[in-house]
């Protein structure tokens, strides 16, 4: 997570938000009262309808009936108003400290948010975005290397690796993979063009190999 958080008030004036996230190139801050509690969250996304701009709504009277007032009348606070407590988005998902990085890449697809502050109580501690998750993918993912395996060994490995995965050997599908010097040849038949690109990359993640080539054909070309 990225640690001290930058932060706004919740009275600060939008245009000072929009000077930070700019100036620290960042999508979105935390919004704190003078108390030190997470009251909201202002992001990219609450300045992307704005009178300013002009891109607000415009609906048809007839539509803004079936809206109704209340939402018309929010909509119009958040276009209009002059503070971030007029657009921010209040009681904003939250994570603790304990949470694992399963749960909040969950959470970020789940409520399709780019951002989550880690909280201790109602005190943020931290804030965790896609950015840091790229970080720790970094770290994380190991380069690939030229290994010693034989090409019997390699061959082996790919086969146990396609026996695990439910597409690897569906009806109609079926891969006999070829290895010589650590170069994968990959003959057989698919059903669906995104289990061609699955197949290569299960051999280019198989210790040892130099070179995967791809003679898939589609089931079809077989009739």
């Amino acid at each position: 997570m990225t640690a001290p958080v930058v932060s706004i008030e919740p009275d600060a004036p939008v245009l000072q938000a929009v000077q930070i996230m700019l100036q620290r190139h960042i999508s979105g801050l935390p919004v704190i009262d003078k108390d030190g509690n997470l009251v909201g969250m202002v992001t990219e996304g609450d300045f992307l309808r704005r009178i300013e701009v002009g891109t607000q709504r415009r609906r048809p009277r007839w539509l803004e009936f079936l809206v109704g007032p209340g939402r018309l009348a929010d909509e119009y606070r958040r276009l209009h108003g002059r503070k971030v407590a007029d657009l921010m988005t209040r009681e904003p998902f939250t994570v603790s400290e304990e949470t694992s990085l399963k749960q909040i890449v969950e959470l970020m697809e789940s409520r399709r948010i780019k951002r989550v502050p880690v909280v201790r109580g109602r005190h943020v501690v931290g804030i965790i975005s896609r950015a840091n998750l790229l970080h720790a993918l970094g770290s994380l993912l190991p380069e690939a290397q030229p290994g010693t395996e034989d090409d019997e060994n390699i061959r082996s490995l790919l086969l146990a690796e396609f026996k695990r995965q439910g597409w690897a050997h569906m009806p109609l599908v079926y891969v006999n993979p070829i290895v010589l010097n650590g170069i994968v040849e990959l003959w057989g038949t698919i059903t669906d063009e995104r289990e061609r690109h699955a197949f290569v990359v299960a051999a280019e993640n198989v210790p040892g190999v130099k070179a995967v080539r791809d003679h898939l054909v589609p089931f079809l070309v077989w009739l």
